[in-house]
């Protein structure tokens, strides 16, 4: 069984991308690529059917990611088949659970940052459009520091599942 996670910011160009990309090749690394499924989405959809910001896509390339991504909106019917929705921050985060279809949907809903023990109470990853090329290096930074807890929670549920 396919264990499904998407990540989720405002306008799925510069965080969740990142994030999407940054956490698949983790799963790759970890042996997990055929039984978990990495996407990501905006809250918003001012930019679908856009690339990842250029500086997201630069990032990822000088620190050997694979960049290459097409921006989309978060579509409430989506938690009926995601596993895991991984908010970038916490307005991300309220909205939604507002979307939530249930009560067991909005318990999907978690915060990125949730998963790295070195976040203290700041659980938000900053939005880094509105800066220069530093914020998405730090953006990166922090999905990295998150992805190694997060995908060792994700593990736990796969093997769960195969349990």
């Amino acid at each position: 069984m396919t264990y499904r996670v998407c990540f989720v910011c405002t306008g799925n160009i510069c965080r969740s991308p990142m994030a999407e990309i940054v956490f698949r090749a983790r799963v790759a690394e970890a042996g997990l690529a055929g039984l978990v499924e990495v996407d990501s989405a905006g809250t918003g959809g001012w930019h679908e059917g856009e690339g990842a910001d250029p500086r997201t896509e630069t990032v990822l390339r000088e620190n050997g990611y694979e960049a290459g991504h097409t921006a989309r909106q978060f579509d409430p019917s989506w938690f009926a088949r995601l596993d895991l929705v991984v908010a970038l921050d916490s307005g991300h985060l309220r909205a939604l659970r507002r979307m939530a279809p249930t009560e067991q949907d909005a318990d999907k809903v978690r915060l990125l940052r949730s998963y790295d023990p070195a976040a203290g109470d700041d659980l938000d990853v900053p939005d880094p459009y509105y800066g220069g090329a530093d914020g998405f290096d730090e953006c990166l930074e922090m999905v990295e520091a998150a992805s190694t807890g997060l995908l060792a929670a994700v593990r736990e549920q796969v093997e769960g599942q195969a349990a």
